[in-house]
């Protein structure tokens, strides 16, 4: 398929797929019946929250880009203009009025905590247009400083994180899987029980050999959870994550293992959600290989490249699954309702979320 954006598609993936304009991808297959299949799944009705605190981690050990939620009292209007809004009493204006109101803000990272990727957070350098020329490009050939814009600069700003203000992930933002909705069936994958959590690159022949061992299956739809004991040790710490001790700890797939690769488009999973930072285990950059005597380039995160760019599959980072993970063993089960759903935030290209898995 060609199209303006677009008169090669780069290797192992499905843009227009859906549509040259689709801003969903893999999550299409979430459909109706894939909600009733998830709905089908629920047999107690108990629910696990499956978002850590959204001031989880802690500080900016973890990663140094993404700043924690910090509140704020809004300021009151009117006659009151200037006033905290917190704990503000109406009989300040009118003493026959007897309410006390709260009111706040927040500013923090959207992909701070539990959170969505969307489709607009990794791109690649690509030749889309076949002029020999490789520009920065996202799913679907849509090009960054065209429907995908950096804020501009603000020489007046008040505080370095404010400098570029108003960036737009344009067609490809979390607002559109919010207003599709993120509902249908989970599947958990339970790495933790397997490996344990160790550092563990997980390739295609470890995941099939614990697919066929918890007798998981996964099917065209499904929303497919990895629990790998990375989050809860990172709660465990209350706030003062120790980066070396997480440097170690939980596994993730092996985003170089082109089989595992094959294996995420293959069965048209529609999302990958972990309990890790990045779903993928992030290791150094291979050094050494070369193309033709030039170094080869490559993704840093091949996974992400894989996922996000090449297919359109979002991924969910920061879960918290383990409670749900042992639930789900100790009943002999692996899938679930799953409800999900980001911020319907216009142009963001990330989102908090609060999931909550129905069993």
């Amino acid at each position: 398929m060609n199209t303006p954006r677009w008169q090669h598609t780069p290797p192992g993936s499905h843009w227009g797929e859906f549509g040259a304009d689709d801003p969903l991808g893999r999550m299409n297959l979430v459909n109706a019946a894939k909600v009733l299949q998830g709905v089908a799944e629920v047999r107690t009705g108990q629910t696990f929250c499956l978002s850590l605190p959204l001031d989880v981690p802690g500080g900016q050990a973890l990663n140094p880009r993404r700043m924690p939620p910090r509140r704020y009292s809004v300021l009151r209007d009117g006659n009151s203009a200037g006033q905290q809004g917190f704990c503000w009493s109406y009989q300040g204006e009118d003493p026959d009025l007897t309410d006390v109101v709260n009111d706040d803000v927040v500013l923090m990272s959207l992909q701070y905590s539990t959170q969505w990727d969307s489709l607009a957070h990794v791109g690649s350098h690509f030749d889309a247009d076949g002029d020999g020329v490789a520009e920065a490009v996202f799913y679907n050939g849509h090009r960054a400083g065209g429907a995908i814009r950096p804020g501009q600069e603000d020489p007046q700003a008040p505080a370095p994180w404010a400098r570029y203000p108003d960036p737009v992930a344009g067609a490809l933002d979390i607002a559109n899987l919010a207003a599709h909705g993120a509902q249908g069936r989970g599947v958990m994958i339970d790495l933790e029980h397997h490996i344990g959590r160790q550092r563990q690159a997980v390739g295609y022949d470890a995941l099939m050999r614990i697919l066929d061992a918890d007798r998981v299956a996964v099917e065209p739809g499904d929303m497919v959870c990895l629990h790998t004991g990375f989050a809860d040790t990172l709660l465990a710490m209350n706030r003062q994550p120790d980066v070396a001790q997480l440097h170690a700890t939980g596994s993730g797939l092996d985003g170089h293992d082109a089989r595992l690769l094959n294996w995420i488009t293959d069965t048209r999973l529609a999302c990958l959600v972990a309990d890790n930072p990045a779903v993928e285990l992030v290791v150094p950059k291979l050094a050494s290989a070369t193309q033709a005597g030039q170094p080869l380039r490559q993704p840093r995160l091949p996974l992400h490249e894989h996922c996000l760019f090449k297919n359109g599959i979002h991924l969910g980072e920061l879960w918290y699954l383990t409670e749900l993970a042992r639930w789900l063993r100790q009943h002999g089960r692996s899938r679930f309702l799953l409800t999900a759903p980001p911020l319907r935030l216009p142009g963001a290209v990330g989102s908090p979320a609060t999931p909550i898995a129905t069993v």
